[in-house]
């Protein structure tokens, strides 16, 4: 990568796309930190994000994943940065990732979501009725954010964490050569 780019690595994609998963697993092998942008707001309020949604709303959580990409921007270096389904929404989220790294939209479709989230009750977004349309309707909604605020788009269906994380790396490897 160019000397001015910071060589971090932002996955974005809907829950259940496997951004944690194979942010862990790609740190690793690229020998970089590994941060959650969920996990940091968790440790910063000390509330769940399921608490925060219900105590202060989504704007209120959305607001604290902008102050975080804020915090970020002086200091992280080589890492794969895992963010929450809805933090690219914001145009100045778009912009601050991009700032941070090459950013990596790894597309699910909305079956592939169904079947890995069927249970999970700690998504607040998802919780209530008709699962399969809130997934439907909020994918629709976000895949044009996600596709805007991507560098790469990678296809998650039907291939594993490891096929994934050997992709990004080979991407991200072929990149660095190039710009050298």
């Amino acid at each position: 990568m160019k000397e001015t780019t910071k060589q971090n690595i932002i996955l974005i994609g809907f829950m259940g796309c496997g951004k944690t998963s194979i942010g862990e697993r790609l740190a690793g092998c690229l020998s970089y930190q590994f941060k959650d942008t969920d996990q940091l707001i968790v440790k910063k309020t000390g509330d769940t994000i399921s608490k925060i949604f219900e105590k202060q709303g989504e704007e209120y959580f959305r607001n604290l994943e902008t102050d975080l990409l804020i915090e970020l921007q002086p200091s992280l270096t080589h890492t794969v940065l895992s963010t929450g389904g809805g933090l690219p929404l914001r145009k100045q989220n778009m912009k601050l990732m991009q700032q941070l790294g090459q950013v990596i939209y790894l597309r699910t479709s909305k079956e592939t979501i169904a079947d890995r989230l069927k249970g999970d009750t700690t998504r607040p977004l998802l919780q209530g009725d008709d699962y399969m349309e809130k997934i439907e309707r909020m994918l629709l909604a976000r895949s044009t954010y996600y596709e805007r605020a991507a560098h790469h788009i990678i296809d998650t269906d039907d291939r594993t964490v490891d096929e994934l994380v050997t992709i990004i790396g080979t991407m991200i490897n072929d990149q660095c050569r190039k710009e050298e």
